[in-house]
């Protein structure tokens, strides 16, 4: 009898310790998991707090986690926060087109207009309680005190070296994997223009290109700027005259009398007309310059290579967006297979 208590009383101190011990496994489990949550936790808000130094035209800014307010001061800055999958909260009016190049309203429908990318409204940008400006020292640096007082500000030296912005606005907005995504793709599409273009004309490629402008008193030729320097990537050379122009750094030559026609000699012309069929200064300069002997002795004029371009993705809007819309029209233009 004694000896089945001694056996009872074991079984149930074995039986106590053992739910003990399973106690204490979920004890440990259950503080495990805790602490991983915390420790996930602690991770993500130290993401949030981070703090980046972002170089740039203007000096260093530091930027707090991942900017989700941006406003953009220039037309290539808002092409490309849409390129990076961000929406801005404020923009500025476009060149043409007004208020938003059509190629952006329906992604950036709904976005507030802050002023002129030359005169913004600091008081409009305020209001808005952005965590990111992104501006240019070409427009803005009288005002870059001011814009950085409002929020972390970042400058582009131009508005018009678009793979630039990329790089600037990939860091500054914490997406750097996405803007090399973007600058790869675009490489891609440039490889791929080129085998193509020097497939189709052999020993006739590389061509001479120009890109010309007429506005109500002038003509223009765009030298490098926008897309000259595309053009110039894709393997498009340049004159003689405009590739000395080139190495002097002018982004523009304005021609004001028509006996400078032959400096815009080049194989093939790419135009466009400022307002066109708004301004009548404008279309009577272009029928004045185009209608003169010395136009119709130019190389491309004698060839039949005149081109009329969109002037949004060729000049005014200066994004990766309307770089790859360039492209696409070069690719129409001369029976290039996408």
């Amino acid at each position: 009898m004694l000896r089945s208590k001694n056996i009872l009383l074991t079984v149930s101190v074995i039986l106590l310790m053992a739910i003990m011990i399973a106690g204490c496994g979920t004890d440990a489990k259950e503080s495990q998991v805790s602490q991983t949550a915390s420790g996930d936790q602690s991770h993500e808000e130290q993401a949030d707090q981070e703090v980046r130094v972002i170089e740039h035209a203007m000096g260093t800014t530091e930027i707090k986690g991942t900017p989700e307010r941006v406003v953009t001061l220039y037309q290539g800055a808002a092409d490309v926060a849409i390129a990076l999958g961000v929406k801005p909260v404020g923009i500025v009016e476009s060149w043409v087109e007004k208020p938003i190049y059509k190629y952006l309203r329906d992604d950036l429908e709904g976005v507030p207009i802050v002023g002129l990318e030359t005169q913004p409204n600091l008081e409009e940008i305020a209001k808005l309680k952005p965590d990111l400006i992104v501006a240019s020292k070409l427009r803005h640096e009288k005002i870059y005190d001011q814009l950085s007082q409002i929020a972390p500000t970042v400058t582009h030296e131009t508005v018009f070296k678009f793979k630039d912005t990329v790089e600037l606005m990939g860091k500054a907005l914490n997406k750097e994997e996405k803007a090399n995504e973007l600058l790869a793709d675009w490489n891609q599409r440039v490889q791929d223009f080129k085998d193509k273009i020097s497939a189709k004309m052999g020993d006739q490629w590389p061509i001479e290109a120009s890109v010309l402008n007429f506005r109500a008193d002038h003509a223009r030729i765009y030298v490098t700027g926008y897309a000259g320097d595309i053009l110039n990537e894709l393997g498009f050379v340049r004159s003689q005259y405009q590739q000395e122009e080139a190495e002097k750094g002018t982004v523009v030559v304005k021609l004001t009398d028509k006996e400078s026609i032959p400096k815009m000699n080049a194989d093939v012309f790419f135009l466009f007309l400022s307002d066109p069929g708004q301004n009548e200064a404008v279309q009577k300069t272009y029928e004045e310059w185009t209608g003169h002997p010395l136009w119709k002795n130019l190389d491309a004029v004698k060839a039949n290579q005149v081109y009329e371009i969109d002037e949004v993705a060729w000049n005014m809007a200066g994004g990766i967006i309307s770089a790859h819309n360039m492209l696409d029209q070069l690719y129409e233009h001369f029976g290039l297979e996408k």
